[in-house]
């Protein structure tokens, strides 16, 4: 009887040792699914939802688990985020030109393609400028009209200007001649400094 005694004795220790490591398995499962359930969704029902089906399932839980999870963590998805928003600021950063849609430095004044004038340089400080600009934002000094449509604006309000003092010169001259010459103010020269 010694002999079935022992036997129990093992086939019993054998049977505990069995059953400790089915329960650790089972609840490295959970606390696994958890974990990795927290690092794929911020939603705190989805990782209780998950880890009840682990638990209560046990290796089908698991299974189906891996089937329904999210593709990538949170991280992951971060650094993909970050990656296509470096991608799209550098594509936005890089300046084309709007001649020949070749790529461009911020600094050129001409692209070198072809040769659309794409900055000025101010008169005073030599800076870079935008072609629109009429004042150096660097100097405070005022730039000469470059874009054709500005000036042929400030020719007409020069001409404009010009005409209504031509007018108005024959009265003057009836009131007071030296006050109307003292009045005249001098023609204004527009020069293209480009």
């Amino acid at each position: 009887m010694n002999q079935t005694t022992g036997g129990s004795d093992i086939t019993t220790l054998i049977a505990l040792y069995g059953i400790a490591a089915v329960a650790a398995l089972w609840l490295a499962m959970i606390v696994w699914t958890n974990r990795d359930m927290r690092a794929r969704s911020r939603d705190p029902l989805a990782q209780v939802f998950v880890t009840a089906i682990v638990a209560l399932l046990n290796v089908p839980g698991l299974l189906i688990y891996f089937l329904l999870r999210p593709r990538e963590t949170l991280a992951e998805a971060y650094e993909r985020s970050l990656e296509e928003e470096a991608l799209l600021q550098e594509i936005e950063e890089k300046p084309t030109c709007p001649g020949c849609s070749q790529r461009v430095q911020a600094d050129w004044q001409v692209c070198p393609h072809c040769h659309t004038k794409l900055k000025k340089a101010c008169h005073k400080c030599g800076n870079a400028l935008e072609l629109p600009w009429t004042i150096c934002p660097y100097c405070a000094a005022p730039q000469a009209v470059t874009n054709t449509a500005d000036a042929g604006a400030a020719r007409s309000t020069l001409i404009t200007d010009t005409g209504r003092a031509a007018m108005a010169e024959p009265r003057r001259r009836r009131r007071d001649p030296q006050a109307a010459r003292a009045e005249q103010a001098p023609s204004l020269e527009f020069v293209d400094g480009e």
